[in-house]
Formats: structure tokens, C-alpha cells, sequence
């Protein structure tokens, strides 16, 4: 047996040291490192010693490591994340080298002097270290059993929008819960929403409202349902019946909220929800009936005026925002397919009535009524398929807008495309008239749609401000009855050389007055893996790869990495604002994409087409961009263990001081647990940062409520320090934004969150929304 071992360890390090050989000399062909050159040569020479039974194997291999060390720390520094792959693997080897078994295989003393205390010591050290990790991310105690006061008002106590509120704050004025309780929260109700549609997997990423005694929330396939805040017990369900026939991803972040002025009886107060099969659904908040004053029945249809719509390829996911009376929505274009693809118009609609109210269709931005008979909204522009927020005072709905479609070609594009997409559009709530726009990217090739929703904020002296995060990592801070910055935004020049037909802006703004959230920028020293092997696989590819910093255009001769990646920066789950503390919380991805564009000829012979009802398509992979002359194949930047290619951290969570635009605290957010090579979890909580996907919640009281990463986790932070005060754990990753809410049947605040996980996070998949408070007093 201990043959067959030997045997075995040195054919693994004779591949290892063939696979780094050829790794190393691609890589140094392609002017990286000599480093894993010469590594594969040292463990071939190994690898030939050990089989001749030369004792010289175990001098050559230590005297290798010796010399790896002081490279790796020359490289990495003492960063232990970066130093892993350089050293772990090797470590390991060398250490088999030292066992009895392999110094017998040399015809050695069998046993190392000081053997058995080396062993004993390492695998103490091995235990110490596993319990240092469960210790170490322990969170603290609660210091106190005392409750924060209950709310001033009923309405403090309430979670009447996404948000919060129609400015999308996420900030509760509620402080029963405080730093020093939170560690004494209790899961004190879940529910499940139950089985979905057949050949449909929904995703529950819900922002759930509280209004009155009940909790109102959505599925992924537009159900419905409100439960006893108290309780979590159903009161009523309204099933919305929805056609997911050609529709890829089943989600629906949230409903929407609305007490009709004066107003008594049956639908007075209402609750609205838009559907993947493009329906505008109202409903009474009492008992879920269909109010059917509201367009035909309860139903209103979002597909009139928009001429033919492919199955799939436009729906909403975003709650529709209230401004002075009226739903206003956009929707979701289906990434990348073919020029011409639905329009992107964001309309208005009464919300008694339901009857259309107006339209901004970016194809003729001043005309805002239904298209004549024949005719349709302009197809193919820019989209808005993000939460939107309304200032009721200054008349204005502030929309975050998308890119025309395709998105990584823009020849074809118009000027009005090139004017509103990716941009913050304020439009006037009465007419739909453009009052103002700002543009976080120009004539964007990126897959840099405006993602998440603005965040309106009021600061002292009379500002009336909007912050706007984006996917490029820059927070943009603006007075929102203007659009001009309120912190210095720049024109920076940036790479231009593209594919021929394109058009490349020649500078792209940069919000200067706030730190960056796009992460480290890559380098090939940045590169990560679990080993030599796979790191060396990461730094030839971005060696391979064209990257000039970020914007660096897509090339058909090679990849591009593109940093950030269409994760973020800061996706969908946007940021929270403490006004009383004056601060921003802001979660955020660091992780980069790897992408091509492919000549239509190649693309062709590929076989890559636009999807249909019957296959549908991702935002990645290949995709067709038909009627432009390239497709293009989008991916992640990952390694051949499914891991990212950067090292880590992925994810960090952060606070902003919003009067002087400096960081007061940045934390790793998330640990190992739910992660690992291959999509298996390591089991391990070592504190890591994560990619993540949802919002949080700032309370009055001073803490920050978040799930989002891809570890299953729901945690309270100190807003003023960042440390990190509670933690529990959900049944999948909690990739959604949660709310926090006052029960006057108990007199406690709730945190809710739906755990429902997120494919692309890998973070599990569930039906369940989970409640939290403290002790019953």
C-alpha cells in the first residue's frame, strides 16, 4: 500500500510539474512570470529523483520552497488570500516528502529526527486554526437586554414602499432593536410561499411591505400574498395566474402600495403588482379581490402601442413607482438578442383607474401620448427595468435607464439612444416630459445599464440630493431638481480603439467626490486560484486577454476583460442612507467578466441565433446580436474551478460619509461557508468577501440589516463602526432587501427577508420569507 501511495504522489507531481512547465513557458511567451517555469522544471526534476530513489528529491524540493516562499511574499505580500495558492499546494507536497512512508520509498531512516513532534505540532496547529476560524467569526454577545423606545407615530413603524419610502432610502426611523439587543433577535415566524409553475423556477427576491397588521410581497411568477405581520400567517393570496411561457428567470422584486385620496370602501387602499406576461394587476389591501374599476377587471395591459412582442422578451420585475396619482413603469428587454427588440418605453398610468396617462418612448421624447393606429413605440431603445423613485414636491419620477439593444455594438444607435441610456432621467410626473438627464456612461458597450434605483436624500442646509449607483462602481451624488453634481463628478479619457463601425466616447464621467466601489483594478499578479496550477491557468488567460484599464473596449482578436464586471459595482439592490448620521451603505462586487465579440460569419457557423419561446436565452454565454455585425460571448472571468480568477475579496461592505463624499469603514462581506471550488461549500466561515446581490436596511438606532451575499447569512452591522453584531442563518442566500417594521399586537420591531437564493450567486434556491425580533417583553 505505502508503494502504491509513493507511486501515486509522484505521478501527481510529474503532471503537475508538465502542466506548470507548459503553463510557464505559454506564460512568459505571452511576457508574464518565469516563476511557474521554473516550479514545473522543479518538480519534474523531483518527480525523475523520487522515482530513482535519489534522497536528493527531498533537498531539491525544500530548498524550492524555501526560494517560493520569499517569491510569493516578494509578490503577495502578507495578504493570506493571495499567498494560498502560491504556497499551500507546494507546502502539502513537501510535507508528504517528510513522511516515513516516502523517506522508506528512498531507502532513508524511516523516521525524521523530531518527526513525531513536527507531526504533533502540525496537526495541532491545523485544529487551532480550524477553531480560531468558528471562534474568530463568532459575533459578540448582546450587551443588553434593554428595548430602544417604540416609534412616535404609527407611521414610523410602517414599510409603505420598496424601499421604504418613494425616495428608496431603506432607512427606518424604528430603535427598539439596538446595537448593544441586537444579538438577542430571535427567528420568530416563516412562511413559504409554496410550489411555483411548472417549468418555471422562480427566484424570491421580494422587498416585503408592511402597512396596517398585514405584510404584503410578491413571488416570482407574480403571486400575491399577504400574511399577519404578527404572525406569518396567510390572510389572504391573490394568484395572478401569470404565462411564463419563453419568460428566463421568474422574479418580481417587489409590490406596490396605494391609498386612493378620499377614498372609502372596498379598494380604497390598493396594492398593485406588473406581471412577466406584461399586465398591470390591482387589488383591494383588505382581502386581495381584484379592484375592477382598474382598467378591465383589475387588469390593465402593458402590451398596447408596443407593436409584436416575442414571448420572453419583455417584462417587469420592478414595482411600479407612485408619483401624483400615477403607476409609473418601465420593463425588462431581454439582453443582447437582435436589434429592434421591444421598445423600452416607460409609461404612465392612472391609479384609480388605470386608463395610460403618458409615455417617455426615447425614439420621440416629445411625444408622450399612445401611438397612432398602425404604429408603435419606438423599438429597440433604451429600457428601464430598475426600481424608480418619485419626489412628489418637485413633480419629478426619476427613472434609471438601460442601453438599446444589443448591447456591446451601439453603430447602429440613434442620438436620442446615445442622450438616455444608462442614465438617470427625471421626468415630469404629470407629462412625462424630460426635466433634466444624467449620463453614467457614455454610448455604452459594457453591459453598464443603470441597475439599481435612485436614492433620494435631504441633507442639511436645503440639499435635496440623489445619489445613483451603477454597475462601473461609481456612486454619482446630484441635486435632484437639477441633475447637476453636488459632489465633483470628471471626464476622464479612456481606451478607443474598437471593432470597425463602432464609435467609442472618448472620455467617460467619473464620480471623483466618492470613493470607487469596481474593486482593485486586475493585474496579473491579482491573479487567483486554489493552486499553482489553476492561478497559472487565470494569469495566462489575462494575459491572453486585451485590458487597458476599465472601458476597455471588446475586440474580436482576443478577449477583453471587462472591469467591472455586469455584476457590479453595485447591482439591483442599490444603497441605504442613516440621515440622522449623514451616511451611505454600500454593498458591492468585485469581480470581473471575461467577453468577445464574435464576426457574424464565425457566429453563424456557431450556430448562435436569437432565443425563442421554446430556447430561451441568459443575459451570458454566447449571444446573438442579430442585425449588428458581431455577436458576442459574455461570461464571468472564472477559473477552470469555477472560482473567480481575481484573488479574493469579492464583496465588501462599506459606509460613506455623504458630507465630505470620504469612507469611514469598509468590511470583507461574507465568509467562505456556501463557497468553494466546483459550486461545493467549504463549510468553512473564514471571512473572505463574497459576490452578493441585494439591499439593506439602516435603522434610527444605528444598525445596518443585510443578506445578499452568496453565504447563506443574514446580519446586523454598527453603522457608525462596521462591526459586525449579529448573524443568523437562512435556508438560502437571502438575495433580496429587507424590510423592518413595528407589530402594535406585541409592540416589537420585526426584520424580515426573503430567502430565496439566486442561480447565478449560487447561493441555493427557496420559498421562504423569515421573520426576526427580540424576546417578547
Amino acid at each position: 500500500m505505502q508503494r502504491i501511495l509513493n507511486i501515486l504522489f509522484l505521478l501527481f507531481l510529474l503532471a503537475t510539474g508538465i502542466a506548470l512547465t507548459a503553463l510557464g513557458a505559454q506564460l512568459i511567451a505571452l511576457g508574464g512570470s518565469a516563476w511557474y517555469l521554473v516550479s514545473g522544471i522543479v518538480m519534474l526534476a523531483t518527480a525523475v529523483l523520487g522515482f530513482r530513489r535519489k534522497p536528493a528529491s527531498i533537498r531539491l524540493f525544500w530548498a524550492f520552497l524555501a526560494a517560493n516562499l520569499v517569491w510569493a511574499l516578494w509578490e503577495a505580500g502578507l495578504d493570506g488570500w493571495a499567498l494560498a495558492p502560491r504556497l499551500a499546494m507546494p507546502f502539502c507536497l513537501g510535507l508528504w516528502m517528510l513522511s516515513r512512508s516516502y523517506r522508506g520509498h528512498l531507502g532513508l531512516c524511516e523516521m525524521l529526527p523530531g518527526a513525531k513532534l513536527l507531526w504533533r505540532g502540525l496537526g495541532v496547529a491545523v485544529v487551532a486554526s480550524i477553531g480560531a476560524v468558528f471562534w474568530l467569526n463568532a459575533t459578540p454577545a448582546a450587551t443588553s437586554t434593554a428595548y430602544g423606545p417604540s416609534p412616535a407615530s404609527p407611521q414610523d413603524g410602517e414599510w409603505t414602499a420598496y424601499g421604504n419610502d418613494r425616495g428608496g432610502s431603506r432607512f427606518s426611523p424604528l430603535a427598539q432593536i439596538t446595537p448593544a439587543n441586537v444579538g438577542n433577535l430571535q427567528r420568530v415566524w416563516s412562511f413559504h410561499t409554496g410550489p411555483g409553475p411548472r417549468n418555471g423556477k422562480a427566484s424570491f427576491q421580494a422587498n416585503p411591505l408592511k402597512i396596517g397588521n398585514k405584510v404584503y410581497f410578491c413571488t416570482g411568477y407574480n403571486d400575491v400574498i399577504a400574511l399577519d405581520a404578527e404572525t406569518g400567517t396567510q390572510v389572504w393570496r391573490h394568484r395572478a395566474n401569470t404565462d411564463i411561457r419563453g419568460v428566463y428567470g421568474l422574479s418580481c422584486r417587489g409590490v406596490t402600495y396605494y391609498r386612493v385620496p378620499g377614498a372609502t370602501g372596498p379598494c380604497a387602499e390598493r396594492i398593485y403588482t406588473a406581471t412577466l406576461d406584461a399586465r398591470l394587476l390591482a387589488m383591494d389591501a383588505a382581502d386581495g379581490r381584484s379592484c375592477t374599476g382598474f382598467g378591465t377587471n383589475g387588469v390593465a395591459s402593458l402590451l398596447e402601442g408596443m407593436t409584436p412582442v416575442e414571448k420572453g422578451y419583455y417584462f417587469v420585475t420592478s414595482p411600479p413607482a407612485i408619483a401624483r396619482g400615477k403607476l409609473v413603469l418601465g420593463g425588462w428587454v431581454t439582453d443582447g438578442q437582435h436589434t429592434g427588440e421591444p421598445s423600452g418605453v416607460v409609461r404612465a398610468f392612472d391609479a384609480v383607474t388605470g386608463r395610460f396617462a403618458w409615455a417617455f418612448d426615447v425614439g420621440k421624447p416629445d411625444f408622450h401620448g399612445l401611438p397612432p393606429a398602425g404604429q408603435g413605440f419606438t423599438r429597440g431603445t433604451p429600457n428601464s427595468w430598475a426600481p424608480m423613485s418619485s419626489d412628489d414636491s418637485l413633480g419629478l419620477v426619476y427613472v434609471p435607464t438601460g442601453n438599446a439593444t444589443p448591447d456591446y455594438y451601439g453603430g447602429h444607435r440613434t442620438a436620442n439612444d446615445d442622450r438616455f441610456s444608462s442614465s438617470v432621467v427625471a421626468l415630469d410626473s404629470e407629462t412625462g416630459a424630460v426635466r433634466w438627464s444624467f449620463q453614467t456612461t457614455h454610448h455604452d458597450l459594457w453591459d453598464y445599464d443603470v441597475p439599481a434605483q435612485p436614492t433620494l436624500v435631504d441633507l442639511p442646509g436645503g440639499i435635496k440630493g440623489l445619489l445613483q449607483p451603477t454597475k462601473r462602481g461609481q456612486i454619482f451624488f446630484l441635486d435632484r431638481a437639477t441633475g447637476k453634481p453636488l459632489l465633483p463628478v470628471a471626464e476622464r479619457p479612456v481606451p478607443r480603439d474598437g471593432v470597425p463601425g463602432e464609435r467609442i466616447s472618448p472620455t467617460q464621467p467619473y464620480s471623483v467626490g466618492i470613493p470607487s466601489f469596481g474593486g482593485p483594478q486586475p493585474t496579473e499578479k491579482g491573479m487567483w486560484g486554489l493552486t499553482p496550477i489553476d492561478q497559472a491557468m487565470c494569469r495566462v488567460r489575462f494575459r491572453q486577454a486585451r485590458f487597458e484599464g476599465d472601458m476597455t473596449p471588446l475586440s474580436t482578436r482576443q478577449p477583453t476583460v471587462t472591469w467591472p464586471g455586469y455584476l457590479g459595482g453595485v447591482d439591483w439592490g442599490g444603497v441605504s442612507v442613516d440621515p440622522v448620521r449623514q451616511l451611505m451603505i454600500v454593498n458591492n462586487n468585485q469581480v470581473a467578466n471575461y467577453n468577445r465579440l464574435i464576426p457574424r460569419a464565425e457566429a453563424d457557423r456557431m450556430g448562435v441565433h436569437p432565443m425563442t419561446a421554446e430556447h430561451m436565452s441568459d443575459v451570458g454565454g454566447p449571444v446573438a446580436q442579430k442585425g449588428v455585425p458581431y455577436a458576442a460571448h459574455i461570461a464571468p472571468f472564472l477559473s477552470p474551478l469555477a472560482i473567480p480568477c481575481q484573488q479574493p475579496p469579492y464583496g465588501r461592505i462599506s459606509a460613506v460619509d455623504l458630507r465630505t463624499g470620504k469612507m469611514v469603514w469598509s468590511r470583507l462581506f461574507g465568509t467562505s461557508r456556501d463557497s468553494g471550488p466546483l459550486a461545493l461549500p467549504t463549510f468553512l466561515p473564514i471571512p473572505m468577501g463574497v459576490p452578493n446581490i441585494g439591499g439593506s436596511v439602516t435603522t434610527r438606532s444605528g444598525l445596518v440589516f443585510i443578506g445578499a451575499t452568496q453565504e447563506h447569512a443574514f446580519r446586523a452591522y454598527d453603522v457608525a463602526s462596521g462591526r459586525e453584531l449579529w448573524r443568523a442563518r437562512l435556508p438560502a442566500g437571502g438575495n433580496a432587501s429587507p424590510a423592518t417594521y413595528w407589530s402594535t399586537s406585541s409592540g416589537r420591531q420585526f426584520v424580515v427577508i426573503a430567502a430565496g437564493g439566486h442561480g447565478a450567486m449560487l447561493s441555493g434556491e427557496g420559498d421562504e420569507i423569515v421573520a426576526y425580533a427580540l424576546p417578547r417583553k
